[in-house]
């Protein structure tokens, strides 16, 4: 049985979000992102990715008429 990892690197943060790395890059530089360090690695907690996630807006639909 494998378990779920505490944080996860770049790469697999983009892969899971479906982001590119510039965009990664911009949210950490806005500040809506916190990546840990270690070493040369930069990491993200699983928790931090999950709640940049949750604080996405939503897409509002405006009704045809």
């Amino acid at each position: 049985m494998t378990e779920a990892k505490e944080a996860i690197s770049v790469n697999e943060f983009c892969r899971n979000y479906d982001v590119c790395r510039d965009t990664f890059y911009s949210e950490i530089r806005r500040g809506r992102l916190r990546v840990r360090k270690l070493g040369k690695r930069t990491l993200i907690l699983r928790a931090d990715a999950e709640a940049w996630a949750a604080a996405l807006p939503p897409l509002e639909l405006s009704a045809s008429a």
